[in-house]
């Protein structure tokens, strides 16, 4: 794993939107924030196009079977392990939730987000439109390994273990009023909808050919609170809470053909 300083300097170096290591701030040290204007939809398909569903975690604690939740056990497709890190560590699950079938594109698919608990880098921006082949193991620099996997699923089964390292705990997934970002001040954790870009929008075609589409948002410092047994996160901004990709705005864009249940890229943004 690249040390702060290196992940400063390439991100300086590489037109990097996502914070690293070395650049973390704290919940009350925020980055300014700038929303770009989204392009006109048409009246007759606008409803349909941006139907969006805000994500709340709950104090309920989540038990096996339960499909919404963050930690507990992955619904996990019988051919799909359990995935792990480079380092060799298994990820910790850091939410899953079955996605609302009127959701365009990727509606009636299962969403699991996981992440190594060893590794809390930035997920930094690839100087190419195009991605290559298998990056959501292999990412393209200036990334150097791939410490996370996000899965879209179809069918699945409860995984027979739960995760260790975060608190299981249900989350509700409500139909949102609005569909924009930040101005109508619905929460960002989202799933549908548009993204709300804190910087200019970024757009990547998947190794098969497609054009990614937005699929959802995970808001800066979004804690996940862990488990009381659990070591505390490398560079994480609170010592209760696990947060992804150094808390950085995430806008998950995946692949509308489903080209494979790994390909989705997680742009991060601050």
């Amino acid at each position: 794993m690249r040390s702060g300083a290196n992940a400063r300097a390439r991100h300086e170096s590489d037109q990097g939107h996502a914070r690293s290591a070395a650049d973390c701030p704290s919940r009350s040290a925020k980055a300014p924030k700038l929303l770009v204007e989204q392009p006109t939809v048409p009246a007759t398909s606008r409803r349909y196009r941006r139907r969006m569903y805000l994500i709340e975690i709950t104090p309920t604690p989540a038990v096996s079977g339960d499909r919404n939740t963050i930690g507990g056990s992955p619904i996990l497709a019988p051919d799909q392990t359990w995935p792990a890190c480079r380092c060799g560590t298994r990820m910790a699950l850091f939410f899953q939730l079955d996605i609302p079938p009127d959701v365009p594109t990727f509606g009636g698919d299962h969403l699991l987000a996981f992440q190594c608990p060893r590794h809390n880098e930035a997920c930094f921006p690839p100087r190419e439109r195009q991605l290559p082949p298998h990056y959501w193991d292999r990412p393209p620099p200036p990334n150097e390994m791939s410490f996370w996997r996000i899965l879209r699923q179809r069918t699945g089964v409860p995984a027979s273990t739960a995760d260790p390292y975060l608190r299981p705990l249900r989350l509700t997934v409500a139909r949102a009023e609005k569909s924009g970002g930040r101005r109508d001040g619905s929460p960002a954790f989202r799933v549908g909808g548009r993204p709300a870009w804190l910087q200019r929008p970024e757009r990547y075609r998947c190794a098969c050919g497609s054009d990614l589409a937005f699929l959802a948002q995970i808001p800066e410092n979004l804690g996940f609170p862990k488990r009381p047994e659990a070591d505390e996160q490398q560079d994480s901004f609170r010592a209760d809470e696990y947060g992804m990709f150094l808390g950085n705005e995430i806008y998950l864009l995946a692949c509308p053909d489903w080209c494979d249940p790994a390909a989705v890229w997680p742009v991060n943004q601050n």
